[in-house]
């Protein structure tokens, strides 16, 4: 089995993907207006319309209302992130914080109010297993 891709419900799919678009230098591939994916090598962020939601059963998945899960992406330098993306996002949660599990992390909310985390290995023991 591999994991390959989280998919963000929306109610605006061009406000959501231009959003990540910038926060991450990655273009969306758009397959319709209702649906896009950004990839990077090791998974896939796909956004999708409510629109799409009754195509897998209707009432099964309600934009903006994430409370649980957070984002992760792992970035080289995320003092150098914060820094690039302050201005842009409005919502930053914290600011560029070592973890005592060794990463330095950026936690943000983006437009629909989903969290997101941008960290960086700062521990040897959180580099090796990173492979930094």
């Amino acid at each position: 089995m591999n994991f390959v891709s989280v998919r963000i419900i929306t109610g605006d799919v061009a406000r959501l993907v231009e959003f990540y678009e910038r926060v991450t230098g990655v273009s969306a591939d758009w397959s319709t207006e209702d649906f896009a994916e950004l990839r990077v090598a090791s998974a896939t962020l796909a956004i999708g319309s409510t629109r799409t939601v009754p195509l897998f059963s209707p009432g099964s998945a309600r934009p903006a209302d994430n409370h649980s899960v957070i984002l992760e992406f792992l970035v080289d330098d995320v003092d150098s992130v914060h820094k690039n993306l302050t201005g842009f996002v409005e919502d930053f949660v914290n600011e560029p914080t070592t973890l005592p599990w060794g990463n330095r992390s950026l936690l943000f909310r983006d437009p629909d109010g989903n969290l997101v985390n941008f960290f960086t290995p700062v521990t040897p023991g959180a580099i090796e297993k990173f492979g930094r």
